[in-house]
């Protein structure tokens, strides 16, 4: 079995909310966690647009070729096509992960305790060996010392994606959004196989910091 990730983002139209919220707690997620292979799905806001994000995590991507799942990807419900047809800024990845911290040190989070600080670049092919290479070897560890720096999950995205061209999404989660300012972020800024690549034209990143609304989990686990 492959972990990966289900990303969305998007915003509801002025005076929707309301319904929007409804339908994403109501129906929209826990549609998902009744198929077999989900783990569980976190949703996020932020104060810029897009404001929200729902982050699906996948024990088992073969998940999304389960008959359950195609059927409502290709017959949603009235609710789910009309809110759809109607958000903006959307944006939807299919990922897989690439690596995260707690396989080494397990995660001290539980549901909601952090924010997120959300991380996207596109890599050309020709660069991506060095660029994995400063991710995984140097950044990652510089980070995790960082104090409130919680955990890193990283995610390669599939071909087939809604939105700007982005290659790689990494999760970053943080005690707050404060921990972003912390000086000893700098030591992980500041070297000299960064600066390498942030002189190329494509190293300017896609950045949201978000804060948890909600979390919902499998229903089907331990069946």
């Amino acid at each position: 079995m492959s972990k990966g990730l289900l990303f969305s983002q998007m915003a509801p139209p002025k005076d929707w909310e309301a319904d929007f919220e409804d339908w994403y707690e109501t129906e929209h997620i826990p549609a998902r966690m009744e198929i077999p292979g989900f783990s569980h799905a976190l949703r996020y806001h932020t104060d810029t647009d897009p404001w929200h994000l729902a982050a699906y995590f996948i024990d088992d991507m073969a998940a999304l070729e389960t008959p359950q799942y195609k059927a409502l990807k290709s017959d949603p419900s009235e609710r789910t096509a009309r809110m759809l047809a109607n958000v903006t800024g959307f944006t939807r990845y299919i990922t897989d992960q690439i690596s995260d911290t707690a396989d080494h040190a397990p995660s001290a989070l539980t549901g909601t305790d952090h924010s997120l600080f959300v991380v996207a670049f596109g890599v050309p092919e020709t660069d991506r060996a060095e660029f994995e290479g400063w991710y995984e070897e140097e950044h990652v560890p510089l980070l995790m010392e960082v104090p409130g720096w919680l955990r890193v999950r990283r995610y390669l995205v599939r071909p087939g994606f809604d939105g700007p061209v982005w290659s790689h999404l990494a999760l970053h989660e943080i005690a707050s959004p404060e921990v972003l300012d912390a000086p000893e972020r700098d030591a992980a800024r500041n070297t000299p196989r960064r600066d390498a690549l942030a002189s190329r034209p494509w190293f300017t990143s896609g950045r949201w910091t978000y804060r948890p609304i909600s979390i919902a989990h499998s229903t089907t686990k331990g069946n």
